[in-house]
């Protein structure tokens, strides 16, 4: 029984480990992030507090600047002109005067102008769609190894003048409490469209040099003159806003059309100087005989050079039409190729030489005129006595009375064409799209902007720091579950033992 008995003997030996290798469990890493969750949303929170605390306090030191958006639309605007064809300088609205008048209206420092002006910067908006063709066709320019006349003409082609523009305030360099800055900004902008009709609307420096002149400075004769001078400057402007008026225009605040203004003023011309001239050439009513006939001779020599200088214009012209090539149309009929039909068009540079024909005659008539009619007053003062003290006075009341009815008549023009570019010709021309706020929730908005950015910052550096803690301690964690453990040497079977005492 013993013999057939067999002993088992077995060794336990621990495989080495390699202390080189690191081996970190998933679940530990996790265990360790909810051992530690708490404390990250406690430091989430401070980092919240601390933020938006920051964002506060910066927000109130540092104004934040106030924005408005304003637009224009009138033609010519689109290729960066302004009303009367010439470059178009959106700074205009930072017009000194503009805001001398908003400061004047709110009663502010006056001294604040400069620091206020200096605040104010604009920037244009430019669509999209217009940046992406500039861009392509630039960057096609700039690659090409040999441009194309076709590709510049093609960027050309889409460049793009703004219409709507960013005007911005920043008030900090001023005085100025939120409430004040906000009101003096958004004046400034509503007054702007004043200053646009004055610049581009009516002509305030036309009516301002008719309405001052000082008429009894001169001698009855030259006052005449001077009356019918600005007369015809008149008329001139308001034939010009009869024909852009397309739609006839009547003034719901005087009650005039343009045409009916131009006769108003033609009235004074034809038939109220006409009188005080005819009292004047019949009468010898004069100040002054000698200086009265210094007075003809001076103009009737300035006028004969003038027709000289008309007629040899229209002679020069005259040459030019004769010797102009019309342009020339053949139409080619059949197979032959030969032309059936022959015509000749004007150009309209040939229009154009036709046109100043016509202006220039029109100005030597009226210059000969003016010729025979100094010419007729020099001999009738030459040939008859002085006038009468009643004769003087008529003609002093008659001019009293022109001169009353030329300023009545600059008021009627101004008020009507005002009336005209403001519903008519710029009734859209410049516009208010988004006035400046600065409500509560303006307030906060720009607290939440200023905040974001170092919450976004200290927030991902939370993050960061949580999980690397959360992994060196799972790693650590691990590493020390996995040391290696000491051999033990194997303790022989009993039954081993009993032999070797049985042989002994």
């Amino acid at each position: 029984m013993a013999d057939n008995e067999r002993n088992l003997s077995i060794t336990l030996k621990n495989e080495p480990v390699d202390q080189d290798d690191v081996i970190i469990s998933i679940g530990t890493i996790f265990k360790k992030l909810k051992k530690y969750l708490l404390l990250w949303i406690v430091s989430a929170v401070v980092i919240f507090v601390l933020s938006f605390g920051y964002a506060t306090i910066t927000t109130h030191i540092t104004k934040a600047k106030l924005t408005a958006l304003v637009s224009f639309s009138y033609d010519g605007i689109e290729k960066g002109l302004d009303p009367k064809g010439r470059d178009f300088d959106v700074n205009t609205i930072k017009n000194p005067d503009v805001i001398k008048n908003a400061i004047e209206e709110l009663d502010l420092d006056m001294e604040q102008l400069e620091y206020i002006r200096q605040g104010i910067s604009i920037d244009g908006l430019i669509p999209k769609d217009a940046i992406d063709r500039i861009t392509t066709y630039r960057s096609i320019l700039d690659n090409s190894a040999t441009p194309s006349l076709s590709a510049a003409q093609a960027m050309l082609d889409v460049t793009y003048y703004p219409t709507q523009y960013k005007v911005y305030f920043d008030y900090n360099n001023t005085t100025l409490t939120s409430g004040e800055a906000l009101a003096v900004f958004n004046r400034i902008l509503e007054l702007y469209e004043n200053y646009f009709y004055e610049q581009y609307g009516y002509n305030e420096s036309l009516g301002a040099s008719i309405t001052a002149i000082e008429y009894k400075d001169y001698d009855y004769s030259q006052a005449v003159d001077v009356f019918a001078s600005n007369i015809k400057t008149l008329k001139k402007y308001v034939r010009k806003l009869s024909n852009e008026d397309s739609s006839r225009f009547r003034s719901a605040k005087t009650g005039y059309t343009f045409d009916d203004l131009y006769e108003v003023v033609n009235t004074i011309d034809t038939i109220d100087l006409e009188k005080i001239s005819s009292i004047i050439t019949i009468n010898n009513v004069t100040k002054d005989k000698d200086e009265s006939l210094a007075y003809y001779d001076y103009r009737i020599k300035s006028l004969t050079r003038q027709k000289a200088q008309y007629e040899e214009q229209i002679n020069n012209i005259n040459d030019s039409i004769a010797k102009y090539q019309k342009d020339e149309i053949f139409v080619f009929t059949g197979d032959t190729g030969e032309s059936n039909m022959h015509s000749t068009v004007a150009s309209d540079q040939y229009d154009k030489m036709l046109q100043q024909k016509i202006d220039l005659t029109a100005q030597l008539a009226e210059t000969k005129q003016n010729i025979n009619y100094y010419t007729e007053r020099q001999t009738a003062l030459k040939e008859k006595k002085s006038s009468s003290e009643t004769d003087v006075q008529k003609v002093e009341s008659l001019l009293d009375s022109v001169y009353k009815k030329i300023n009545d008549a600059v008021a009627l023009i101004s008020e009507t064409s005002d009336d005209y570019y403001k519903n008519v010709t710029f009734k859209d021309a410049y516009s208010i799209l988004v006035p400046a706020t600065d409500t509560t929730i303006d307030r906060v908005s720009r607290i939440v902007n200023n905040a974001k950015m170092p919450f976004v910052i200290l927030e991902a550096l939370g993050v960061a720091v949580y999980f690397a803690v959360a992994f060196i301690e799972a790693l650590k964690a691990d590493s020390k579950k996995r040391k290696p453990v000491p051999a033990v040497p194997a303790e022989k079977d009993e039954t081993e033992n009993k032999d070797e005492k049985e042989k002994k």
